[in-house]
């Protein structure tokens, strides 16, 4: 094992980083492309109805939506 991966938690779960969009706390995507993906492995993993991507109207960042 490499010693930058030593310290690595295998049993800690990933945390997205998340911002409060009215009442709501959202996952945050870097770029419209990231966000676009994700909308597509939720749609296919989930059988969702397909999702909305948006801009965040209070930073730099997009989000997913079901309406």
């Amino acid at each position: 094992m490499s010693n930058r991966n030593k310290h690595l938690n295998p049993a800690k779960a990933y945390e997205p980083k998340r911002c409060w969009v009215g009442d709501t706390h959202k996952i945050i995507y870097d770029t419209l492309e990231e966000a676009e993906l994700a909308a597509k492995v939720a749609e296919y993993d989930h059988s969702s109805g397909p999702l909305k991507v948006y801009k965040c109207p209070y930073a730099e960042h997009y989000h997913l939506s079901s309406s």
